[in-house]
């Protein structure tokens, strides 16, 4: 088998579309956004045909203490596979393939999460140095009964009490309000330091995309929260959210805000929503907490890292060994 990493989209074969963090579609969005580059890992087998291919990202960040600027590699899920091929010595190929070019770029280090099992690529992952971080993934249900049906009577009767003083919360494709969302964002994340947010291009691009909605929620014209929401493999994937909370507690607009992404999930046929970055699994998590009163099942996974200077990457293992 032939392993290839493409970093022009006027390069890329033609591969499936139904996983949006490994299409074609992404890799043209990142492609378009500062301080992102895309990367595609191509397998293919003898007849020169596409078996497996592996989306990641190239991320240009900022710390503030020290200060410094550094390149993260980051890659939601394993990748896409054809059916008769063996999973995990594909993904191998892949692995080692992608850690070798991160290497060569002067990556940081290398983030994977979104796996679809917890112990996907386990032996793959150690083998290429790599070490896991226990992680809480949460998803919600949608194809078995109403998602109103999941809710306790207190959630329930705060999302009617939104509606009340008239915030109204849609998706739009509208400049000027992706624009109010982004900078509500950008406000939200400024003092996350592990969170990352791409620049406004990435939203707008996302919101002219197939699988992409943004949502806004507006009080008296004033934007007071905002979601960004990818479709992949009928399944919906709550990527970034943030609202106004403490300037307007009473209108509960982050409450608001997840409800209708949750609702137009169920009204686009989605069989689960997926509500990314929870988190680790401290015993305490507000947003954790929030987000399970909406009826989600929490899960146990491994989100895997790689530091690419060696002496850094042995003291990160030892410190999160099992």
């Amino acid at each position: 088998m032939q392993t290839e990493v493409i970093t022009r989209s006027i390069d890329l074969p033609t591969v499936s579309q139904e996983n949006f963090f490994h299409s074609s579609e992404l890799f043209k969005i990142v492609e378009q956004t500062s301080g992102l580059k895309p990367y595609m890992v191509i397998v293919k087998d003898k007849e020169d045909r596409v078996v497996a291919h592996l989306f990641a990202m190239l991320r240009r960040r900022w710390a503030l203490l020290p200060p410094y600027l550094f390149t993260q590699g980051r890659v939601y899920g394993e990748g896409v596979y054809r059916e008769d091929v063996d999973r995990q010595f594909v993904f191998n190929l892949m692995l080692k393939a992608l850690s070798k070019c991160f290497h060569s770029k002067l990556c940081l280090y290398i983030e994977f999460s979104d796996l679809s099992k917890k112990m996907f690529g386990y032996k793959e992952f150690r083998k290429n140095g790599y070490f896991p971080i226990s992680w809480m993934k949460i998803h919600n249900s949608l194809h078995s009964c109403h998602p109103k049906e999941r809710l306790s009577t207190k959630y329930l009767n705060r999302i009617l009490r939104t509606r009340e003083p008239q915030i109204k919360v849609f998706e739009t494709k509208d400049v000027e309000r992706i624009k109010n969302v982004y900078k509500l964002l950008k406000t939200y994340y400024r003092f996350r330091l592990q969170r990352y947010l791409p620049s406004e291009s990435f939203f707008h691009n996302v919101a002219k995309s197939k699988n992409g909605k943004i949502f806004v929620a507006t009080y008296k014209e004033e934007t007071v929260g905002g979601a960004l929401v990818a479709i992949s493999n009928n399944n919906a994937y709550l990527w970034y959210v943030a609202a106004k909370e403490k300037r307007h507690p009473l209108l509960h607009p982050t409450f608001a805000t997840v409800w209708k992404t949750i609702e137009n999930a169920y009204l686009s046929n989605c069989r689960h929503i997926y509500f990314m970055n929870v988190g680790l699994p401290y015993r305490r998590n507000r947003y954790r907490d929030f987000i399970l009163g909406f009826g989600g099942k929490p899960v146990s996974t491994y989100r895997w890292f790689h530091f690419t200077i060696n002496w850094l990457n042995k003291i990160a293992s030892w410190f999160f060994r099992e």
